[in-house]
């Protein structure tokens, strides 16, 4: 043992912080001579000695001549000891040593559990490194979600595949990648993964691309599923050229348009749906006239760009729940759905011939074509696609046959079809023909009050004067010109010559009364309050002549833009009477809504009264509802004294029927307002 140079006597807490910061920063020979020297400082000593040992099961503490020794252990074992001598020790000696060495001891194992753990933790640092190289080396795109969708790893891959560096990606929710709004397999992330899809994703540029996305579980060291791994590889090309192969498999490249294979197979497709519905449906064969020649003579480039105008018509004419299809040549066809009644496929025929009558600029050449067109009717013409196509083209052959004018040639397969197309398109041109030559006429039905018996008002009712046929039902084309949209010019006509009529009575400066017009479905648009300004301002009109009367039907579309349209009207000062009520099937739920001044009661529900106990209890409910809501209610179609008579204790507001007023021309009408025209009691 050695004599250690002197050095300042320590306290035990001097020791405590000597023997910490010698075991946190030497090492081997260094830190033992340390120990030492802090030994000899702790009990003043000449000489002080530190001796590792390797587990030796040396006593802690022992004898030794003119010195003291004392073990340093560790779980149970020695692991060295100390040792100091020079001078006379007491007992209060040797306990500074045991502390000194119990404290040296718990700082050695504790310094070698940590180096154990930094080493440790530094092999798996090492190993994550090793793996993020092996990742960041694949071209795939490689990423980690935890069950909630948020990454959590993002390798080199989706970093050159997105755009979005780790820093930008790592933390985010994983739907901010989607290309489409609607996450059609977030579900996926609730699940154990192992599925495999293609998607549709985003790049940081804005770019969609689609995917080959794979999905396998991520678990934890128990097991358990923590997330996701996720898989995704550019598909692109392949998808193009999917589509590309798909679109010459099922369209004509000249027109874009289906061909023959994808037209029978959505045809198929939406009778499967007729047949469930119990609905009808049509299909159109059309030919267009001399196209032939046009492609002859002005050779292959003009004829595909008539065929390319042509389709692009006809594709504008159509609702987009239509089908249009090129057959092939100068040839289409249209599939039609959801139909009310066949005679409608006349209509959209019609609409697809009108569509060629503007002529087509093509190469300095102006063109003119039409269209030869047959009609077969699902399911009484077939039951499938092919067998519809057949038979419409037979029909065309008959329409470009037997028409007079070929290029308005229309035809059903059936004959006994053909008889009432012919009439209902004669209608058609006939009412076409009226609107603009004076053939139509108002006559006014009025209004009484039930309760005084004095006239409160009357309807404007359209009559059309045919120069052949007579005077036409309005039951026979009004129908008509709600499917052909018509009714959109009748009613315009309608309305003007009502206020004009009005006018003239309120300058002869006859009582003022509730004119009521119609206004059908297709007119009650966001510009009708504006229209019935106008019309009101032209004529110098007050707006407390003018009632506009609107059906059920008309409510039940769009109901938040139909009451705007309501409140605009009732801005102006004009009354609204709500039609033929308790015929629809929505509207009790929103009658309160609706800011009305009348309710009529249908003349379906009048005509039995009081005979029929059904038709009372509505009519009576419908009296007690208006009343209750603050609406004036009117019935219509009144044509006897029992009738009258039930609807005054009922508590009906007017009537209006033939009983004690028919529709009458304005003359005739203006002779009972003269005479005070009023309802016998």
């Amino acid at each position: 043992m050695s004599k250690l140079p002197a050095a300042a006597p320590l306290d035990f807490v001097g020791s405590s912080a000597a023997v910490c910061d010698a075991v946190l920063t030497l090492r081997g020979d260094a830190l033992h001579a340390e120990l030492g020297r802090i030994a000899a400082a702790l009990l003043s000593s000449p000489y002080g000695l530190f001796l590792p040992c390797s587990g030796c099961a040396q006593p802690p503490a022992m004898a030794l001549e003119g010195g003291l020794a004392q073990g340093v252990r560790a779980d149970g074992a020695c692991i060295g000891r100390y040792e100091v001598s020079g001078r006379p020790y007491r007992l209060e000696d040797w306990r500074q040593l045991e502390g000194l060495a119990a404290l040296t001891g718990t700082l050695l194992q504790m310094h070698g559990l940590a180096q154990r753990t930094t080493h440790a933790y530094a092999q798996v640092e090492a190993q994550l490194a090793h793996q993020s190289q092996i990742l960041d080396q694949i071209h795939e795109s490689v990423l980690t979600m935890d069950r909630m969708g948020y990454i959590t790893s993002w390798n080199k891959g989706a970093e050159q595949l997105f755009g979005y560096t780790a820093l930008e990606a790592v933390g985010r929710n994983i739907l901010f990648l989607y290309a489409d709004e609607a996450a059609q397999e977030a579900d996926a992330f609730a699940q154990e993964g192992g599925r495999m899809m293609e998607v549709r994703r985003r790049k940081k540029s804005g770019e969609v691309f689609w995917a080959s996305l794979s999905l396998s579980p991520l678990r934890d060291l128990e097991d358990r599923p923590v997330g996701l791994i996720a898989y995704l590889t550019d598909i692109t090309e392949r998808k193009l050229a999917e589509e590309r192969l798909h679109h010459l498999a099922y369209y004509q490249e000249l027109t874009g348009l289906p061909n023959r294979r994808l037209f029978a197979r959505l045809v198929d497709q939406a009778l499967t749906v007729a047949q469930r519905n119990e609905t009808s449906a049509c299909v159109l064969y059309v030919d267009l006239n001399r196209f032939k020649l046009i492609n002859g003579t002005l050779g292959l480039q003009v004829g595909d760009e008539l065929l390319r105008q042509a389709a692009q018509r006809f594709r504008a004419a159509l609702r987009d729940e239509d089908v249009v299809a090129h057959m092939g040549g100068d040839e289409f066809a249209v599939g039609l759905f959801d139909m009310r009644q066949h005679f409608e496929a006349t209509t959209v025929a019609r609409k697809l011939q009108m569509a060629l009558d503007a002529p087509f600029q093509i190469g300095g050449h102006d063109l003119r074509v039409g269209a030869s067109i047959g009609i077969a009717v699902y399911p009484q013409d077939g039951q499938d696609a092919e067998t519809l196509l057949r038979m419409a083209d037979i029909a065309m052959g008959r329409a470009k046959e037997n028409a007079q004018h070929p290029d308005h040639g229309v035809a059903f397969y059936r004959l006994d079809m053909n008889h009432g197309m012919q009439q209902r398109m004669r209608i058609e041109s006939g009412l076409r023909h009226a609107l603009g030559h004076g053939e139509l006429a108002l006559h006014y039905q009025p209004k009484f009050e039930i309760a005084s018996g004095r006239l409160v008002g009357a309807e404007a009712l359209v009559r059309w004067k045919h120069p052949v046929r007579g005077m036409i039902p309005p039951s026979e084309f009004i129908p008509l010109a709600e499917t052909t949209g018509l009714i959109v010019q009748v009613g315009g006509w309608v309305l003007e010559q009502a206020c004009a009529q009005a006018a003239i009575w309120q300058r002869a400066g006859l009582p003022s009364f509730r004119l009521a017009v119609n206004v059908s479905a297709r007119e009650f648009t966001p510009s009708l309050p504006e229209r019935v300004a106008d019309t009101l301002r032209r004529h110098d009109l007050q707006p407390h002549w003018l009632e506009l009367e609107i059906t059920e039907s008309t409510l039940m579309h769009d109901i938040e833009q139909v009451i705007d349209i309501m409140d605009c009207i009732n801005a102006l000062g004009v009354a609204l009477s709500l039609d033929d009520f308790g015929t629809g099937y929505s509207s009790l739920s929103y009658l309160k809504r609706f800011p009305i001044d009348t309710l009529k009661i249908d003349r379906s529900f009048t005509t039995g009264i009081p005979a029929d106990s059904s038709d009372c209890a509505i009519a009576t409910t419908i009296i007690s509802m208006g009343r209750r809501l603050g609406h004036r209610v009117i019935a219509e179609g009144v044509e006897t004294v029992a009738q009258m008579e039930f609807l005054r204790q009922a508590g009906c507001d007017e009537a209006q029927g033939y009983l004690y007023g028919k529709p009458l021309p304005a003359e005739e009408f203006e002779q009972g307002l003269r005479a005070d025209w009023v309802l016998p009691a």
